[in-house]
């Protein structure tokens, strides 16, 4: 349950710069990589890679910060995958 909490925070950090409408590329260009490694470090192996990987382009690309890559990184690891 502590990732599931660490990434609905770590999702919403990733809408904040909605919140900020003229300096929402630069918010975003500083979260991407963080986004990334944050992802990459909390679920190991191809998981966390390719979920690293996807949550550097989703903060990167405009319009998909609403995508909240932890929660959905979460939910394949434990509840798809049913990791323990």
């Amino acid at each position: 349950m502590t990732k599931l909490v660490a990434g609905i925070f770590f999702d919403l950090i990733g809408i904040l710069s909605y919140v900020f409408p003229g300096f929402s590329e630069i918010i975003d260009l500083i979260w991407a990589p963080i986004s990334g490694l944050l992802l990459a470090k909390m679920y190991k192996g191809n998981t966390g890679k390719i979920a690293g990987v996807l949550g550097f382009l989703e903060e990167l690309i405009l319009f998909t910060d609403i995508i909240p890559t932890f929660t959905i990184t979460w939910i394949y690891t434990y509840i798809i995958k049913k990791e323990n």
